[in-house]
């Protein structure tokens, strides 16, 4: 017999090589299952050429560790069938380790033919030789080789399939694993070698024809290692590109969960909005209608919540909200739904057996709102008012019950407050009014219904006029006038009110233009703002854009704004009004003295004028509180120098006492009435004649 030697490095090297094969069979297989499709199909197919060339590597590189007294080559065509053999088996391995189970049965057939498929790449590797007068094989070796084949693909199988299961800690189990399978194909190689015996005198028929072995060394380490290499890498590149797309997945799921937060909850009290509540409501009526039951809908004002806005800041406004949530979660149950719809509004949906639930709910509600609130060192009293409508009583749909809800709401408030009122038909009327003069609203503009009256202000006594103020009228084309107090709440209440503002800053500026070119170039005009615009971030665009427009230059317009509207939130109140004044705008405080203004404040305030409210003209006297009051908020005005006007004059002792007192400008329908735009032009040009005639004589 011809005896044969190994080459040491070799063999070690073909143990590192069934090693690295073993990985990349094993990662190839993790690829498939987290791929789907067209993908799957690709990974499958890289994977079995992979993990083929590498078990073939490993049996070639394992036959060139061996040498014998003679001359050795292969041949080309058996060794290309060994490779197939092997990239086919590979394919087969893939295969069955990616199915959703991996029964005994399924993991015995496939072992088997797995094991046959390596056994048969080996030994038709072994024939490529073309040994002449052949191989002579011990069978009990043969057979051992073939069993370790079937066991090493038995392990490779389940251990494969078991790893796809252990996503934390895949790459040691993956590692430990490539280790025990590439040791598994080098024993049943070595087996397999050990089985084979040459006959003295034998030589090999592919040597001079086949393969030559340098060659084939160089080749198949340089392809193995280089296939290996490179399936390694893409499958490395891969995994980063899947766990970056995890993130962004992850990342996104996060953005739509917060998305969906803002678009569903209110961010203060995290309470369901109106979105959310609209459709559980629709939900709730379609659980009624199958289930026969009944529903209510409690709708909830907060009374008294604006006076402490107004007094202590919207920070406390805010934690009186939240502290008022938590008490009405502690009252419903956890299968009721609760919303706040903004500012003070809240609504409870209930499933009730009968009316009185409804009824005993809202007292427990109204009960719980209106115990104290200790918060920023404050004892804080409210109430609260609600309305209910019933389903399918009182509505018919969700629209309808929180209409009908807000109505009752509404009567109860003007009923008293702090009680509950059910919805009652006679209240269909207003509800049908308002939605009607919401919708009419909602088109005033582009139909041009609105109109600006002007109301003249006199330097006191009795003149010259210095300016007007601009009032606002809606010429409904049925109703005729009508005044600003039946249409303004509703549009401050839905937002309206910022276009219907907008149009007012610019007819007023385009009016003035008009009176300055007239001749009246002295004059100024005042225009309201309301708390809803004085906080919309687009108010100083759109004073600027009429200013421009019309060609006015900023000292001419005053900017009425409510003492209540001005402390409502001082911090935010200052920089707005700070940025009116660098303009050159004149603010005017309105309505003073029917606040709740600190002194401190107030002279913070960068104003100009103070306007005294009409309510203390009331009952006026020489000797009145309202007149004592009068005086000490003109002498606080000059104090901080402001220019002071008192409107609703209406008397001459009025008119006397108010110009004795130290009021600058004087406003009322003792002086004036509002009148149209052509009708002051006419005011103003009579009210020179009658001056240049009293001097003339």
């Amino acid at each position: 017999m011809l005896m044969g030697n190994y080459n040491p490095l070799l063999v070690a090297f073909s143990f590192i090589v069934a090693i690295l094969s073993s990985y990349t069979a094993l990662d190839m297989a993790g690829r498939i299952i987290s791929s789907s499709g067209y993908y799957a199909k690709a990974w499958l197919a890289g994977g079995a050429f992979a993990m083929g060339l590498g078990i073939w590597s490993m049996h070639f590189v394992g036959m060139l560790a061996f040498s014998l007294p003679i001359s050795l080559g292969y041949d080309l065509t058996l060794t290309l069938c060994s490779l197939l053999l092997a990239v086919g088996t590979s394919a087969f391995a893939l295969w069955s380790v990616c199915r959703t189970h991996l029964s005994p049965p399924r993991l015995v057939i496939g072992a088997l033919l797995m094991g046959g498929g390596i056994s048969a790449m080996h030994y038709v590797g072994m024939a490529a030789m073309k040994m002449e007068p052949g191989i002579i094989y011990d069978w009990r070796l043969v057979l051992s080789s073939i069993f370790i084949a079937i066991l090493a693909s038995a392990s490779a199988l389940w251990i494969t399939f078991q790893l796809k299961n252990h996503s934390k800690t895949i790459f040691l189990r993956r590692v430990g694993a490539a280790v025990v399978m590439g040791g598994a194909i080098v024993g049943m190689h070595y087996t397999g070698m050990a089985a084979a015996w040459f006959p003295a005198g034998s030589f090999c028929g592919a040597a001079n024809q086949g393969i030559n072995i340098g060659w084939l060394a160089v080749l198949v380490i340089v392809v193995s290692l280089f296939v290996i290499s490179i399936a390694l890498i893409i499958s490395v590149l891969d995994l980063k590109m899947e766990q970056r797309t995890k993130k962004i997945s992850k990342s996104l799921d996060i953005a739509n969960s917060e998305l969906l937060q803002l678009a569903l909850y209110d961010p203060l009290t995290k309470l369901s909005n109106r979105t959310a509540m609209n459709e559980k409501i629709d939900q709730a009526i379609r659980s009624a209608i199958k289930h026969e039951t009944k529903l209510a809908v409690i709708f909830l004002d907060l009374d008294g919540f604006k006076s402490v806005n107004d007094e202590y800041g919207h920070h406390v406004g805010d934690q009186l909200l939240v502290m008022a949530a938590s008490k009405i979660k502690h009252i419903v149950r956890t299968e009721d739904t609760i919303a706040r719809l903004g500012g003070d509004e809240f609504v409870v949906m209930v499933k009730i057996k009968s009316i009185n639930d409804a009824a005993t709910i809202a007292s427990k509600l109204i009960d719980a709102l209106q115990s104290p609130n200790h918060l920023a060192d404050h004892v804080l009293s409210i109430s609260a008012s609600a309305g209910i409508a019933i389903y399918p009583d009182h509505a018919k749909d969700q629209h309808e019950l929180l209409v009908h809800a807000d109505a009752a709401m509404y009567h109860a408030k003007e009923n008293g407050r702090n009680s509950y009122c059910f919805f009652d038909s006679a209240m269909n009327a207003n509800v049908k009014h308002n939605q009607q003069i919401l919708q009419e609203l909602r088109q005033v503009i582009t139909r041009g219904e609105l109109e600006l009256y002007y109301q003249p202000k006199f330097s006191a006594p009795k003149g010259p006029i210095v300016g007007t103020e601009a009032l606002l009228r809606w010429r409904h084309p049925i109703r005729g006038l009508i005044p600003p107090m039946e249409f303004l709440p509703l549009a401050e209440k839905t937002g309206l009110i910022i276009a219907i503002g907008n149009w007012v800053l610019d007819e007023a500026c385009r009016q003035l233009r008009s009176w300055h070119d007239s001749g009246f170039s002295s004059w100024n005009i005042a225009v309201n703002l309301s708390a809803v615009q004085f906080s919309h971030p687009e108010l100083l665009a759109s004073i600027e854009n009429a200013l421009y427009k019309h060609n006015i230059e900023p000292r001419y317009l005053t900017l009425e704004i409510t003492e209540s509207t001005a402390m409502k939130d001082i911090n935010s109140s200052l920089k707005i009004l700070d940025k009116l004044a660098a303009m050159g705008i004149c603010i005017s405080i309105d309505d003073f003295g029917t606040g709740h203004s600190s002194l401190m404040y107030l002279k913070q305030l960068p104003a100009k004028e103070l306007k005294i409210d009409k309510g203390f003209l009331s009952n006026f006297s020489d000797n009145s509180e309202s007149a004592a009051i009068i005086s000490k908020i003109v002498e606080l005005g000059q104090i901080l120098g402001m220019k002071i006007v008192a409107e609703g004059v209406e008397t001459q002792e009025q008119q006397s006492m108010l110009t004795s007192l130290g009021c600058d400008t004087l406003q009322g329908f003792l002086l004036g009435h509002p009148v149209t735009a052509g009708e002051m032009l006419t005011l103003a040009r009579n009210a020179l004649t009658l001056e240049e005639m009293s001097n003339w004589q």
